[in-house]
């Protein structure tokens, strides 16, 4: 164990980094390993692999993603910002290259072949473009003659209009909440606001009616009956089988004939075969997590930091509640992975690097004196004459 007396890097993270979000974290990691035991040998049978194919994947990404998570908490806050917009660059153009030389999986181009693994750069851009708008709207606001508002919208519709063209809807959309957000939080007016809350309805109706597969997913969600529903259909016949207290490890049957029971529907496969108690568990632990991070940002003076920890944050408990609510079959399904529980290598290691760059930005430092020190100066006097 370091000592407090030990001023070598890693003593100093380790008593100023907040552990109970890192606790909060690994918890949430080492709970997708085993889950990934109860949601993956079914898929994996289906496509004719090892049983434990996907397991093994997870806890082989498992080990770089907490390095990743570990590495980034160490930056400080110029660094976080200098990875950000490293990270932001590269993933331009692997989003650019996703469009061309992408692999095509369900009609949409998302992932491309690196060293032999498939990487979903989208995943990555995330959490640099929150970095780099918390960025520019804290230097708008110290520093009005600086252009931040303007340059934060056009990285927005720079990543945007590459996401539409994958398709990708629902990370177009979880972008363009977190983008919103950091604008409110910002302190933008309610003209602002107002004026960006008819843009993103005029968006959302101009995808309904001119991208197809937005159309069919909004009237099946609007209309079982209008299409197939036959994942969401068994992923809620899933958690009603689990009930309270779920059919046990390994003895669930519904999620044998869920397509998607590794990755976007592991939540359903949570449900069955631990019960609805281990949901709300679950969820505690992530409201807590989420809960924790705005608190410091609410608490935290420096503008960027606080709006890079709150943006970070927000992005993580959002999606978290997409997956969920798309499980309860309480929104349109989209293809939205469950934070550090569903399986994906790209996934885990991009949220690991969102939270790795949170808990860099929460960890403590020595806050600067609201008044100057005071300075007691000695007045040297004259030696007294004693024949005076």
């Amino acid at each position: 164990m370091a000592s407090r007396v030990d001023r070598s890097a890693f003593s100093e993270w380790l008593w100023t980094v907040d552990h109970l979000l890192l606790a909060g974290f690994v918890t949430l990691m080492l709970g997708g390993i085993v889950l990934s035991f109860a949601g993956s040998p079914p898929v994996a049978e289906r496509l004719g692999l090892d049983s434990y194919f996907f397991v093994k994947r997870q806890a082989m990404f498992l080990v770089p993603a907490l390095g990743v998570m570990l590495g980034a908490s160490m930056l400080s806050p110029r660094m976080v910002r200098r990875v950000a917009l490293v990270l932001f660059c590269l993933g331009l153009v692997a989003l650019v290259l996703t469009l061309f030389t992408g692999v095509e999986v369900k009609g949409a181009r998302r992932w491309i072949d690196v060293l032999g693994f498939s990487v979903q750069p989208s995943e990555f851009i995330k959490p640099a473009f929150v970095v780099l708008i918390a960025f520019l709207l804290s230097e708008a606001g110290k520093r009005p003659e600086v252009p931040g508002r303007l340059f934060s919208i056009l990285l927005f519709v720079m990543v945007a209009a590459l996401l539409v063209a994958q398709p990708d809807f629902g990370q177009t959309m979880l972008v363009l909440i977190v983008w919103a957000s950091l604008f409110f939080m910002a302190g933008l007016s309610w003209l602002w606001i107002g004026a960006l809350g008819i843009l993103g309805m005029l968006g959302m109706a101009s995808a309904y009616m001119l991208l197809p597969h937005v159309t069919a997913r909004i009237n099946r969600f609007l209309d079982p009956s209008s299409g197939d529903t036959y994942q969401v259909d068994t992923a809620l016949e899933a958690i009603v089988q689990g009930g309270w207290l779920g059919r046990g490890p390994g003895e669930g049957t519904v999620k044998r004939i869920l397509p998607d029971s590794h990755t976007d529907f592991i939540f359903a496969v949570a449900a069955e075969e631990f019960g609805i108690i281990l949901c709300l568990v679950l969820l505690a632990i992530i409201a807590f997590v989420v809960l924790r991070g705005l608190g410091h940002a609410r608490r935290e003076p420096d503008p960027f930091m606080r709006l890079a920890t709150a943006g970070l944050m927000v992005m993580f408990g959002i999606q978290s509640a997409i997956n969920m609510a798309v499980n309860l079959n309480m929104m349109p399904a989209k293809g939205m992975t469950l934070p550090f529980i569903s399986y994906g290598g790209s996934s885990m290691v991009a949220v690991a690097l969102s939270m790795g760059m949170v808990l860099a930005l929460t960890r403590r430092r020595p806050r600067p004196s609201r008044t100057a020190p005071v300075v007691v100066r000695r007045v040297a006097r004259a030696p007294i004459d004693p024949a005076k």
